[in-house]
């Protein structure tokens, strides 16, 4: 197989697919913006590498993988919050916008990373936590310190509706009230998520001048945009009427409730438009932490004028499970119809990791290299997360006093946590994976004797060998990055079809998604081709394929095939 798909990778060339000076540009010759054309890596920066052996990750260990990213084929890197923290949620708790956590480094250290990266071409994208800041940020000490305090209305405070009641009854995210009593004033603050994570008054002009200033601040540092956390709870009902509650309970023992008025409020759009503006002045990329309920819906995160974000992430394809052709197949449909320029994530930090969701605990390292060959070759941005590219598993705790995640403390053993799924990456299969030296912050997992850089480097089967090549290819090839979605085959339940149609070129993408082999025909009279050949480009079946006429393609269970269709 190795001598096969090393043969398959040369004939690229052969094929015209050449890399050419517009991969490069920041808008090439037909409009198409940089980021349209760029693979996203994000990186959980505790956990990616440690360059001080503190059992922390850090920035210069980031700038010191920059080599293996380019290799990888990476254009963009995303780092979750590496602001200053008191890591009540790991980052997402920021109580300083513009300076480093010492626990991943200093200015110093970010601007030698993003220098380095630049010189690789390699972008950096940094976590903008838009919502709430940490309740030890200097705004929110001055805010809670009285009520005439000039940050004051910084913030939600309100009186409650009764002794130890508070507001109204909306529930935060991660169990109970979101609403805490400050005994210093006498007044409530509002929190959607963490009671240290009081969220930020966004119909104050003030706090969307603050922040808007902190991406400007970092525009001018290199950064190339921001992925905007939690976007849809920004704002909340003026009137702070009660949310709609359900029947049943959820895993906090609280009442079912509608978010209806403090969740996906109109005003968020305008302050993504504001955002927009300032980051169209600095040629950057918004991404944005989009959960919606349907396409309509993530349809109004792009803008009626395409002038909000520029990525909204589609977490609906997410929701897919399993391995299933007509529910993907539906999704591809749906997003691709949205009218902006689709976002595929199979993995994230806050999702059980795509290896474990997908898999079926015999061949996951088959199923990897096929989930790979859906969302590396659809029309769209992927953004890819560290480790989905070595087959990482996920590690969850076992018992509850071994729990990082503040999730997994308050939820267990209902809820265990996101610790799973941001374990250390697995460079060498010695001790520690090669993360760390010290002891590191979350176990690693006993897989990483087997899944690690290093050991797939050498293996010409590997999942991050078939990554590499993969990546490549879609690099070299105007048919993948920018050519048209065209579904084939569309009642088969068992293998995802579909061609990419880029002028007259064609790329065509056979997924078999069964444990078993199934035979395949194609019908391509729509095309305008009546006995079309195929020119091998990549396959992961174990026998050596041959190019020639496409009529019959029998594919082995989790096969991926893409050919160049010729006349």
């Amino acid at each position: 197989m190795d001598k096969k798909l090393l043969a398959s990778f040369v004939l690229l060339l052969s094929f015209g697919f050449v890399p050419t000076a517009w991969a490069q540009k920041a808008v090439d010759s037909e409009g198409h913006q940089w980021w349209q054309h760029a693979v996203f890596y994000e990186i959980y920066p505790r956990s990616f590498a440690d360059s001080n052996n503190d059992g922390v990750g850090d920035l210069s260990g980031i700038t010191s993988k920059l080599d293996y990213l380019k290799q990888l084929g990476v254009d963009a890197i995303w780092i979750t919050p590496c602001f200053p923290s008191p890591q009540v949620d790991f980052g997402y708790d920021v109580s300083d916008y513009e300076n480093i956590d010492p626990m991943y480094g200093t200015l110093k250290d970010f601007d030698r990373l993003a220098s380095e990266a630049s010189k690789r071409g390699i972008r950096i994208i940094l976590d903008f936590v838009m919502n709430h800041t940490s309740d030890k940020h200097p705004w929110f000490l001055d805010s809670r310190s009285s009520k005439s305090a000039a940050h004051r209305n910084w913030y939600l405070w309100r009186d409650g509706k009764g002794a130890g009641q508070p507001p109204n009854n909306w529930e935060s995210t991660f169990g109970h009230s979101a609403w805490t009593l400050d005994p210093k004033t006498n007044q409530y603050y509002y929190h959607y998520f963490y009671p240290q994570q009081p969220d930020l008054n966004w119909r104050n002009p003030a706090v969307e001048k603050a922040m808007f200033d902190v991406t400007r601040w970092w525009y001018r540092r290199g950064v190339a945009g921001f992925r905007l956390d939690a976007v849809d709870t920004l704002f909340e009902d003026p009137d702070l009427r009660d949310n709609p509650v359900l029947a049943g309970t959820n895993k906090y023992g609280d009442p079912n409730m509608e978010d209806k008025y403090n969740k996906k409020l109109p005003e968020v759009h305008e302050v993504l438009q504001d955002l927009r503006r300032v980051a169209d002045e600095h040629g950057a990329v918004l991404i944005g932490e989009t959960w919606t309920d349907d396409i309509d819906e993530l349809k109004q995160y792009y803008g009626e004028h395409s002038n909000e974000l520029q990525m909204p992430m589609d977490f609906m394809f997410t929701e897919i499970n399993k391995l299933s052709p007509p529910k993907f197949r539906k999704q591809i449909a749906a997003v691709d119809s949205a009218g902006g320029w689709p976002v595929f994530v199979i993995s994230n930090h806050d999702i059980v990791r795509s290896y474990v969701r997908y898999g079926d605990g015999q061949h996951n390292d088959r199923i990897a290299k096929l989930m790979a060959g859906l969302y590396l070759t659809l029309r769209g941005t992927p953004i890819m997360y560290y480790g989905e590219e070595i087959g990482m598993t996920n590690n969850d705790a076992t018992r509850q006093e071994e729990v990082k995640d503040p999730i997994g403390k308050i939820g267990w053993p209902e809820e265990k946590g996101r610790d799973g799924e941001r374990t250390p990456m697995q460079w060498t299969d010695g001790p520690n994976a090669g993360f760390t030296s010290g002891k590191p912050w979350l176990p690693v997992p006993p897989t990483s004797t087997s899944h690690n850089v290093a050991s797939e480097l050498k293996n010409p089967n590997s999942i991050l060998e078939f990554y590499k090549r993969l990546l490549a290819l879609r690099h070299q090839s105007r048919t993948l990055l920018d050519g048209q979605y065209i579904p084939l085959n569309q009642d088969d339940p068992n293998v995802l079809s579909y061609l990419r149609k880029y002028k007259h070129e064609m790329v065509l993408v056979a997924l078999n998604m069964s444990e078993e082999a199934h035979k395949v025909s194609f019908d391509l009279s729509g095309q305008g081709l009546v006995s079309p050949k195929s020119k091998l480009l990549l396959t992961t079946a174990s026998e050596p394929r041959k190019d020639g006429a496409l009529r019959e393609l029998s594919l082995e269970p989790f096969e991926v095939y893409l050919a160049e269709i010729l006349k």
